[in-house]
């Protein structure tokens, strides 16, 4: 038997392990690779009421490009409710990878409870807004009340459905969008302005937690007059019952911009980051913004949105948030404990 010295077997050794590293370390680098991408990823759009139709489409849109982009599967669970009040559960321990939220406001109330960073109202385009509404009345065929405007909501004949702007994001809209014609009509005088959301409000009959809640008031249960609703819920009802009612587009209404972002606290922890990042910045893609105008919300891209010219009216005038200096200072007049609102709402 040939024998060998120690030296020889120390470089046999090395050889060895040299060739089982050089073999071994593509096939290692591949799975690592693989793993990071491998199997399923799930995250949690935390949404409002009338967002249902667009993320069921929206996301098996995102699932395929997501597929194409890593080879990964992605599942979105959905949730929605009235925008307040989603805010407040996620602030409460529902575990949210994004919110997409009716207003900024609810978002902020994410980040104040320690969830999102500051400064997420900049981290994608146009204040983290990929697509607007506005606020329209939904009246019955043939318009029977004749309900034109604002000021025929403070008419005796007329029962009105809108939703609770304590817990809903879209009636938050609502109010501000009659406050602002009621500046316009009273030339600045907030107390009579104050008398006249007073008047509007004394004629609602149900004051519903969500949007979608006062849309099937109006619809199913067949209560009021006119329904004060985001675009997108007035489009989806004529959709439903395209002989039973119509959309009355008021003088003067408000740019309604529905925010988006990422709970930092819970991607972080739950490693979902990339995915929950690019979820919603695909929400700007040309195909996104189809999807968004398909479900009647006007898409943010100006090219995208020209294409539905024919569905929106695109010279309806509209006051912006900014007309009543932002969120922070609009809900602390308005919408806090002991605000305006609370003032003029008689709990009937």
């Amino acid at each position: 038997m040939k024998k060998f010295s120690q030296n020889t077997l120390l470089g046999f050794s090395f050889a060895a392990v040299l060739l089982i590293t050089i073999v071994m370390a593509p096939s290692c680098s591949k799975k690592d690779g693989a793993s990071a991408k491998s199997g399923k990823v799930t995250i949690t759009n935390v949404s409002y009421d009338p967002t249902r139709e667009l993320y069921a489409a929206y996301n098996k849109l995102f699932a395929e490009h997501w597929k194409a982009k890593t080879g990964q599967e992605v599942e979105i669970t959905q949730s929605h409710g009235g925008s307040g009040k989603q805010a407040l559960e996620v602030a409460n321990g529902l575990e949210a990878d994004v919110v997409t939220l009716a207003l900024e406001y609810d978002v902020n109330a994410v980040q104040n409870a320690g969830l999102i960073e500051k400064g997420w109202v900049s981290e994608f385009p146009l204040d983290s807004s990929p697509y607007t509404s506005t606020i329209v009345f939904l009246v019955r065929k043939g318009n029977p009340k004749k309900i034109y405007d604002w000021n025929d909501l403070v008419r005796d004949d007329v029962g009105v459905i809108t939703p609770n702007p304590k817990t809903s994001g879209g009636a938050c809209w609502n109010y501000l969008a009659a406050w602002a014609y009621g500046l316009r009509k009273f030339g600045g005088d907030e107390a009579k302005v104050k008398a006249f959301i007073k008047q509007i409000y004394a004629n609602v009959l149900v004051l519903d937690s969500g949007a979608r809640g006062a849309t099937n008031s109006f619809v199913q249960n067949k209560q009021g007059d006119v329904l004060l609703a985001w675009e997108n819920e007035a489009f989806l009802s004529i959709a439903d019952y395209p002989d039973d009612y119509e959309i009355v587009t008021p003088s003067l209404s408000i740019l309604a911009q529905p925010s988006v972002a990422v709970v930092d606290e819970v991607v972080d922890r739950r490693k979902t980051r990339e995915v929950a990042t690019e979820y919603l910045s695909y929400l700007y893609s040309d195909e996104a913004q189809r999807v968004a105008g398909k479900n009647f919300y006007r898409p943010s891209n100006k090219k995208v949105l020209e294409e539905f010219k024919d569905v929106f009216n695109l010279n309806i005038n509209l006051v912006t948030i900014n007309d009543f200096g932002g969120w922070d200072a609009a809900h602390a007049k308005h919408f806090s404990n002991g605000g305006l609102f609370d003032q003029i709402y008689d709990k009937k």
